[in-house]
């Protein structure tokens, strides 16, 4: 419980809480708030400048390890969707979703979304990336990241979009989504320690990045770009030594 406590900052700030309280200083995407400043900002937010294990990153040349499969058990949720100034955010209404990594239960707190993605493959950038933020018991963080790219419409990122508030944080309530829509069929990834990609940018943070990108149609994309105002994603971090598997 003491550990779960002490989480709890991280926790909050991982998941895009806006609370001055907690947020500190302002950050963003343009300007003198762009990421290349935020360590500039706040002391709190240092490890944005000095951490050795952040993230984006560009994957290339993963080992090849016996990983077990992904254990994704996500159903029909209910929550909340809104722009939060960062991000277009979906919280999660319900505590049944998880996903188990090294035989432990993440549950889905939120997820959100970042265009052009954060991360990239062989130097490849999507038009969109969803990162679905999961917590254990102990407050540790799992990332799932999809990279979405232009195609056939999403039933449920549409169902979403409908629900989105124009107005920053302002949610705006759903019911009965199939998130699991979201999810491609080819569950394979890409494994690596990172850090939250936002400010403070605290490490420790586990990243499973998914192989196979789902479609979202040009309708759709532009609709998440138009609420963000503006791209929301941090540049590619250095991995400096850091491994990336994959199964």
């Amino acid at each position: 419980m003491k550990k779960l406590i002490r989480s709890l900052p991280l926790l909050v700030l991982a998941l895009g809480v806006t609370l001055p309280a907690v947020a500190g200083v302002h950050w963003g995407y343009e300007g003198d708030e762009l990421p290349e400043n935020w360590a500039k900002l706040s002391p709190e937010y240092q490890m944005c400048g000095l951490g050795r294990n952040q993230s984006p990153v560009n994957i290339t040349t993963p080992i090849q390890a016996q990983t077990a499969p992904l254990e994704v058990h996500y159903g029909t949720t209910s929550g909340n969707i809104v722009n939060n100034g960062h991000t277009v955010q979906i919280n999660e209404g319900k505590p049944d979703d998880y996903i188990v990594v090294d035989n432990q239960q993440y549950h889905l707190v939120q997820f959100h979304f970042h265009a052009p993605s954060e991360n990239q493959i062989n130097g490849k950038s999507y038009p969109m990336e969803g990162h679905f933020v999961h917590s254990n018991a102990n407050g540790d963080l799992v990332v799932m990241a999809i990279m979405f790219e232009e195609g056939p419409e999403n039933t449920a990122a549409d169902q979403l979009l409908a629900r989105l508030n124009a107005k920053e944080n302002s949610p705006e309530a759903f019911d009965n989504i199939d998130i699991k829509s979201l999810l491609p069929a080819n569950m394979q990834y890409y494994r690596f320690s990172g850090s939250l990609t936002t400010p403070p940018c605290s490490e420790g943070v586990t990243w499973i990045v998914l192989k196979q990108p789902m479609t979202l149609s040009k309708t759709e994309i532009d609709k998440f770009t138009q609420a963000f105002k503006h791209h929301n994603n941090r540049p590619i971090q250095p991995l400096n030594g850091r491994l990336i598997i994959e199964n």
